[in-house]
């Protein structure tokens, strides 16, 4: 399986803050099934002042952990990006980090704040897809104004916006008003991937299969896995990450 949204790197963002726990989320995520993971740290300006050549070292730096203790866990760099007026400047000076590039729109990963969805929302993501960046909302079902009314993100949507739910969420780990808006988007077809956004251990952890099945029972088995590890495969397989390997 391949993790798309995920917080490994230690010390960047609200992730793990050491090393030694770090380590533990990359041992978890292999032992849970993932082959690759796309680390995500947070772009929250005056919060998470994170670069895409910060997030760059950070990335090279933690392969060369992993690769030092031969665990066999690919790692992807890109972030969470909150959405905000300073997108705008990123995307202008080619900074945005992308998770990837599918069918010519790179892929950033767009990010709510919890409350509510922010007015104008829909118009920078009009402005993105207009400029070939396509917006993938990440965990729309935890977004207390989506969980309040589902047609709050049917504009994203129609307009081109990807969706990425928490596994935990449709796992029931973030309770039953989350797993039930979870299931009333995946039963839309509404959802693109499925992604860990782990935090920490234990309570946050890279794991992606009880998503996986408990989203079986409402999509059936061949669009379950097309979730966790087809479409996110084709997205790792554009990270600037792998591209700069090869």
């Amino acid at each position: 399986m391949v993790d798309v949204h995920c917080h490994l790197f230690p010390g960047i963002d609200d992730g793990p803050q050491t090393l030694a726990a770090a380590i533990g989320l990359a041992r978890r995520a292999v032992a849970a099934g993932i082959v690759t993971s796309i680390v995500t740290p947070h772009i929250l300006p005056r919060r998470y002042d994170n670069t895409l050549a910060g997030i760059r070292a950070a990335a090279a730096a933690f392969r060369g952990e992993l690769d030092a203790l031969n665990i066999p866990l690919a790692i992807g760099y890109a972030a969470e990006v909150r959405i905000g007026p300073e997108i705008i400047q990123l995307a202008e000076e080619n900074t945005l980090p992308l998770l990837g590039v599918i069918e010519g729109y790179g892929i950033v990963l767009l990010e709510f704040p919890d409350s509510h969805v922010l007015p104008g929302s829909d118009k920078l993501a009009a402005w993105l897809l207009e400029r070939r960046i396509r917006p993938m909302i990440a965990h729309p079902e935890r977004n207390k104004e989506i969980m309040r009314d589902i047609e709050a993100i049917a504009p994203f949507v129609e307009m081109g916006c990807w969706l990425q739910l928490t596994a935990g969420s449709v796992a029931g780990v973030f309770g039953p008003r989350c797993r039930e808006r979870s299931r009333q988007l995946l039963e839309r077809g509404w959802v693109r991937v499925l992604a860990s956004d782990a935090h920490d251990m234990p309570a946050r952890m890279p794991e992606l299969e009880p998503g996986r099945a408990a989203a079986e029972e409402i999509v059936g088995e061949t669009e379950s896995w097309r979730l966790v590890r087809e479409r996110p495969a084709a997205i790792a397989a554009t990270n600037a990450a792998f591209a700069a390997i090869a």
